[in-house]
């Protein structure tokens, strides 16, 4: 399995986070994002999207982090990670569109604004509603559930993490979120949870 990615890039650090819970052999490819090399031919032959992460395994390209995230949990984690049943399926699936709807647009789109003034959509405002939007949700669930999705760490929880770690670099303190701090504390504590890098 090849994976091209950017250590600074939170959906990169999804693939990353999983590939190490289950022990994954793979090839790391870098992009350099600063450089633009991920807009450039050779990569949008990959990605015709020009972003980060890709999966290049067994002559398939994936490249969605959600897709990335399906695909190793399926083939290398089973129903640990991403269940087969109808609900189970539909669980982790609501917090996945979480993680590409209010967290990719609050608190990922206002960790680029705060930190490198490029406002994708919207701007500081719209974020934060965004965000605190999916931080409530989260913390409605995570006052009574050790995890988002099931009664387990799954892909959901994968997928949520990385931007919420980062909150802060959006401008948004949890400290109204309890349940989503302590949440973070038992992901990280998790055999194998790779540290950002």
């Amino acid at each position: 399995m090849k994976v091209y990615q950017a250590i600074a890039s939170g959906n990169s650090y999804k693939v990353r986070i999983l590939l190490a819970l289950l022990k994954v052999p793979h090839e790391s490819v870098m992009i350099d994002l600063a450089a633009g090399e991920h807009k450039q031919p050779a990569f949008t032959a990959l990605n015709p999207r020009g972003e980060i992460p890709v999966i290049e395994d067994d002559g398939h390209l994936f490249w969605d982090s959600a897709a990335c995230l399906a695909y190793i949990a399926r083939k290398h984690g089973g129903e640990q990670w991403f269940p087969s049943s109808p609900a189970g399926i539909a669980e982790v699936m609501q917090w996945l569109a979480l993680s590409a709807s209010e967290i990719q647009f609050g608190l990922q789109y206002g960790r680029r604004g705060a930190t490198r003034g490029i406002w994708t959509v919207g701007g500081p405002n719209e974020c934060q509603t965004l965000s605190r939007i999916a931080l409530d949700a989260m913390e409605r669930r995570l006052k009574d559930h050790d995890w988002l999705a099931l009664d387990r760490p799954t892909i959901a929880d994968v997928s949520c993490f990385p931007y919420v770690e980062t909150a802060a670099e959006s401008k948004v303190d949890l400290a109204p979120w309890p349940a989503v701090r302590a949440w973070l504390d038992r992901c990280r504590a998790l055999p194998g949870w790779p540290a950002r890098g």
